[in-house]
């Protein structure tokens, strides 16, 4: 006879049953709806505008695109987890310092996106910094002043300071 076990996710390094979930269900639903993590947004549901953005087994991807069968017993990591103390990251005090943050709604998938890409590229360009957000989508802003938060948070990571420009 073999061991049954009831599903589970393993979120933010806690381990969530997932027994009234209905396992075809879109993994940013579970979280919402059922695990009461509002962080990521639902907004194309197609796994075009980054706003559900999260780790899956240390990849970054649309949470609206994966089913939560498919993470049953996989590792997730969501804009909760950048902060677990309450206080902000270095990216999100960034964020906060240049005011790249207008109505919010692309910020969770943003900062995930952003920790993930610092991650492997503690010093990168302008043009690498478009790169890597270029599949988030903000209607509020021209992107100048995210660009500019990254800059600042790698510096922040380096241990030094960057002066802020208010040219954007």
């Amino acid at each position: 006879m073999s061991d049954i076990t009831e599903p589970h996710l393993m979120v933010n390094g806690t381990k969530f049953t997932i027994d009234d979930s209905w396992l075809g269900e879109s993994l940013l639903y579970t979280l919402r709806e059922q695990l009461g993590l509002y962080g990521s947004k639902n907004a194309c549901e197609q796994g075009e505008c980054g706003s559900c953005s999260i780790m899956f087994d240390e990849a970054l991807v649309c949470s609206c695109l994966v089913l939560t069968g498919n993470a049953v017993g996989r590792e997730i990591q969501t804009i909760e987890s950048l902060a677990p103390d309450g206080s902000l990251s270095d990216i999100q005090q960034a964020f906060v310092d240049v005011g790249a943050i207008q109505c919010g709604f692309c910020t969770p998938g943003l900062l995930v996106t952003i920790k993930d890409f610092l991650e492997s590229n503690a010093e990168p360009t302008d043009l690498e910094i478009r790169e890597a957000i270029s599949g988030n989508l903000c209607r509020c802003t021209g992107y100048g002043r995210i660009v500019e938060a990254v800059r600042v948070a790698s510096k922040a990571s380096e241990g030094t300071e960057e002066t802020l420009n208010d040219n954007d």
